[in-house]
């Protein structure tokens, strides 16, 4: 439940990491904040890290690093001076042997002196720049959250990492979904490019009206389904590669930094 909704769309990215640090904030962070970074999570105990790093640079659309930890550290100061992975996120999932466990608030009571955090690009972000240019963003509309399939194609191996490719999903008429292609190809550090348009069942999705994570959005007449890839693709490579334990933020709820939307921009 999002019960931080004074001032939302005029927050920057420490009083949206504040709303999430005081329990003010639980829920999704689309829409909060615009102009400010976001970025998914996964933190791994320091003997796995390696292998996570590498799965991360062999898959960089669906994993794009934005910043890493220094083990047993919460804090990344590149993203932000007083950022506490522990708890400036509105809920977390804890993995334990790859299966999901709990989703808390915090981390206060689990944190360990051995665990590395991993904040990787999310595209909350590029839909700042989506919204800018009139592209609709039907999940900010009706304030739900995105859409998210596991598809059918897999990542690339990294070690013990391994695992399909997660998606996002926006609906779009054909001219916007021309135009996103072109917004987001500047953005690679939050996903980039779609990795799909249309035909779902291409990609293994049978059933779009059915999402793995997230919400469902109606597709209605004269409108395509747009894919990203997506940041939750590392929840699905923890499952398969079962580490003891693991930490990632809940679907949709996502790190916000103070770094600018703008300053990610390749070209």
């Amino acid at each position: 439940m999002r019960s931080f909704n004074h001032a939302a769309d005029k927050a920057d990215g420490r009083a949206v990491r504040l709303a999430a640090r005081s329990g003010a904030l639980d829920g999704s962070t689309a829409g909060l904040a615009p102009g400010f970074v976001q970025g998914n999570l996964a933190v791994l105990p320091r003997d796995w890290a390696d292998e996570f790093l590498r799965f991360c640079q062999v898959n960089p659309k669906p994993c794009p690093v934005l910043g890493v930890s220094e083990p047993g550290s919460p804090h990344v100061p590149a993203l932000a001076a007083d950022l506490d992975i522990r708890t400036d996120l509105p809920r977390y999932r804890v993995w334990r042997d790859g299966d999901l466990t709990e989703e808390p608030g915090d981390l206060l009571a689990l944190w360990r002196d051995d665990l590395v955090s991993f904040v990787i690009g999310c595209s909350f972000s590029f839909e700042e720049a989506l919204r800018e240019a009139e592209v609709p963003m039907r999940h900010i509309e009706l304030g739900c959250n995105v859409p998210m399939y596991r598809t059918n194609v897999a990542t690339q191996r990294a070690g013990r990492f391994h695992g399909p490719l997660v998606v996002s999903m926006r609906p779009l008429r054909p001219a916007d979904a021309i135009r996103a292609i072109q917004i987001t190809s500047r953005l690679p550090a939050v996903h980039g490019a779609p990795v799909h348009i249309g035909i779902p069942e291409e990609i293994g999705i049978s059933d779009i009206a059915r999402p793995d994570y997230g919400d469902p959005l109606p597709v209605r007449p004269g409108e395509l389904p747009v894919f990203w890839a997506c940041g939750v693709t590392p929840q699905a490579a923890i499952a398969a590669a079962r580490p003891p334990f693991a930490v990632t933020h809940a679907p949709g709820s996502m790190l916000v930094t103070d770094l600018k939307n703008a300053a990610l921009a390749a070209f």
